[in-house]
């Protein structure tokens, strides 16, 4: 069985829910107390957000990188970012490392590839939203993107650092996603992608009008079949390796 390297604590909230689909899908995959390989480096958020705050993004790569060569000295032989927005520093990640990077995006246009969902509406901070390096990374695989307009845009980053993040859920906000969810799909969305990690404790199926791609959990259940890479239960498989994910 392969060692993942996670890069977490972007939030924590969020890497909980990594390691339980992860061990999850182990567990399915070969019974018994089978557990899966991680090597984690849950980083001090805090840190993180205030590089993000005064647009530091050189110190937040470094950060990262440094997470990701610990990661590597652990004995992993993939290493994966449990956040959307951090993929914003993934080419310097990759080139600080030797082994692959799975690439959240790469997961979740994977999902919208195999549900025949050509259009995804975004959800996440205002960087995923207005910047490029998210919607590049999907339109590799051929899927297009819709996001909300400006004001939305701020009213959703603003539940995710000022709530979510810090583990705070509330009905009223939920409200408003689901509100801006319908305007996605006036906008042409087929599906809309939860692109932070902590949206999917705010928000489920049953609650959107739009189907949803939970970027944490599509993710999370990647990297549990590229840790069964090297398990005979895993033959087949292609993100084995992490050759789907490579940046």
């Amino acid at each position: 069985m392969e060692t993942l390297g996670l890069i977490g604590g972007m939030s924590w909230h969020s890497t909980a829910t990594y390691y339980r689909i992860i061990n999850e899908a182990v567990a399915s995959a070969r019974g018994g107390h089978a557990s899966a390989r991680i090597a984690l480096q849950s980083l001090d958020f805090a840190e993180i957000r205030a590089c993000q705050l005064r647009g530091d993004w050189d110190a937040a790569a470094a950060l990262l990188v440094e997470a990701g060569q610990r990661c590597v000295l652990g004995g992993a032989t993939t290493v994966a970012i449990c956040t959307n927005l951090m993929h914003k520093v993934a080419p310097q990640v990759e080139a600080g490392i030797d082994v692959p990077l799975a690439h959240i995006g790469d997961a979740v246009a994977g999902e919208a590839t195999r549900n025949g969902w050509g259009t995804l509406g975004i959800l996440g901070t205002r960087w995923v939203m207005e910047e490029d390096f998210y919607a590049e990374r999907l339109a590799r695989h051929g899927i297009e993107v819709v996001v909300p307009d400006a004001v939305e845009r701020e009213e959703v980053d603003t539940i995710v650092f000022d709530e979510l993040t810090r583990g705070i859920v509330r009905d009223a906000s939920r409200s408003t996603y689901v509100d801006v969810i319908r305007r996605l799909a006036d906008a042409g969305a087929d599906a809309v992608v939860l692109a932070c990690t902590e949206i999917g404790l705010l928000i489920g199926p049953s609650d959107s009008p739009l189907p949803l791609v939970d970027s944490a959990e599509v993710h999370a259940r990647e990297l549990g079949r590229v840790a069964l890479g090297s398990f005979e239960g895993a033959q087949g498989n292609p993100t084995a390796g992490g050759g789907l994910f490579r940046v």
